[in-house]
């Protein structure tokens, strides 16, 4: 039920993308009384799964989940059709028209995929509005958890000033703003250290095991959730939700302060303080041979964190108008940050072609429960990405004929349609060949990872 549930999250999404990415071609087209002929949603090869002509177009649904389409008379596209392009042109085809007009049905798509990103931005600020725990709230700073981390340049208690120069509002972005970054400031012990992000930090992000990926976080409270009945301390007398403040009367905030007093002391007895709702009680406990005291670790309520005066999380709420530039904002960082990501991607030295993904990576990304916050969010900025990725200046893409529509329109002269047929292959075994990449790297991880 769960990969149903993430599939038919992923195929609405996809459905939902081209559909209105391949419409933004559509309508300026027929403003400009260019002939369409095909409206596809997913390709049709040899025969399609739907198909209904109304007019001049026949719409429909094809048989391979890998993209749509719309196929407009007179252009060297994905249909290779290059039996009208030797015939002699029509009013109605696509080369026929002025290149400011070819221009702007060409752009239509990714316009689309951008307006649709900000709007469903602005959408999800209106609804719910945005929670989250502010940087500069670290007080006591960030919780270094695995030798990642470390290798990083970061250590347990540093507070994170900024990366490429730039403040980082929210605590949640730091991940991301570490694998599009360059350099970083901290502040470790009164002192402002300046460090390099090593170039090959993703390679070793992408080649770690999963739990990796979690290098870095608040840092919380030692909260039990649940103290396993089997072990040494079934019978203590400790109990979910407590909150343990102290080790053998030495004082502890966080959790990560625990191993290095438990290391002391294994296969001995060491006192708890224990904070149980409004008063605290001393218990005596046994570590076994690893230093542990055979309890689970249960993350506190946001609630309980505040008001233990752990931390102070940022709530905002907006009114319609106010979600506008909220939503703006939101679309704009994710486009920046997009971009960031493509430039490491490019750079054989980061190691971040290893991170590229494929339809596995897309439809893992959604939740296994229905969430229409989170589907609306990754829809967002699946839009954006889209967008993106169709304005790279390839052939076979949107951004490669805008190249050569500029071009045309720059030195006033049209690239021969022989060479926009070949380019157009080039473009599209290119493209192939990066649909095999990444999905190539996720049946690799799935399999090996």
């Amino acid at each position: 039920m769960e990969i149903f549930i993430k599939v038919s999250q992923f195929i609405l999404s996809l459905s939902i993308l081209i559909v209105l990415h391949e419409l933004g071609h559509y309508i300026p087209a027929k403003i400009f009384k260019t002939r369409v002929e095909k409206f596809y949603l997913f390709f049709d090869y040899k025969f399609s799964l739907f198909k209904k002509k109304i007019g001049e177009t026949v719409y429909g649904i094809g048989w391979i989940p890998l993209g749509g389409y719309v196929k407009i008379s007179g252009m060297i596209d994905e249909s290779m059709d290059t039996e009208q392009m030797q015939e002699e042109p029509k009013p109605w085809e696509f080369r026929s028209k002025p290149a400011w007009q070819r221009l702007i049905i060409m752009l239509g798509g990714v316009t689309v995929n951008f307006l649709l990103g900000i709007f469903i931005y602005i959408l999800m600020m209106n609804i719910w509005g945005e929670q989250y725990l502010p940087n500069e709230n670290l007080t006591d700073g960030v919780w270094v958890q695995n030798e990642l981390g470390e290798e990083l340049g970061l250590q347990t208690g540093d507070k994170i000033l900024t990366i490429d120069g730039e403040k980082i509002q929210k605590f949640r972005d730091l991940f991301l703003e570490f694998i599009n970054g360059n350099a970083y400031t901290i502040e470790r012990n009164g002192e402002v250290i300046e460090k390099d992000i090593p170039v090959d930090f993703i390679s070793k992000l992408v080649d770690g095991e999963k739990e990796d990926a979690n290098f870095l976080s608040p840092r919380i409270p030692f909260f039990i959730g649940k103290v396993i009945d089997t072990l040494q301390n079934a019978n203590s007398g400790l109990q979910p939700k407590d909150i343990v403040v102290a080790i053998n009367k030495r004082p502890i905030k966080y959790f990560d302060e625990v191993d290095a007093e438990f290391s002391k002391h294994k296969n001995e007895k060491v006192t708890l303080t224990v904070k149980r709702d409004n008063s605290t009680e001393d218990i005596d406990v046994t570590l076994d041979n690893d230093g542990k005291i055979g309890v689970q670790l249960a993350m506190m309520p946001q609630s309980d964190m505040e008001k233990l005066g752990y931390y102070k999380f940022e709530t905002k709420t907006y009114t319609f108008i106010e979600a506008i530039p909220a939503g703006m904002n939101k679309a704009w960082t994710t486009f920046s940050s997009y971009l960031k990501q493509l430039k490491k991607i490019f750079n054989p030295s980061t190691g971040a072609y290893k991170g590229l993904g494929g339809f596995i990576s897309i439809g893992s990304i959604f939740p296994s429960t229905w969430d229409w916050q989170t589907f609306l969010s990754i829809t967002a900025f699946l839009s954006i990405m889209l967008g993106v990725m169709n304005l790279l200046p390839i052939p076979a893409l949107d951004g490669g004929h805008v190249v050569f529509t500029l071009y045309e329109m720059i030195s006033g002269r049209k690239p021969s349609d022989k060479f926009l047929e070949y380019a157009q292959i080039a473009g599209f075994i290119f493209l192939i060949a990066l649909l095999l990449f990444a999905n190539g790297n996720d049946i690799y991880r799935h399999l090996f990872k």
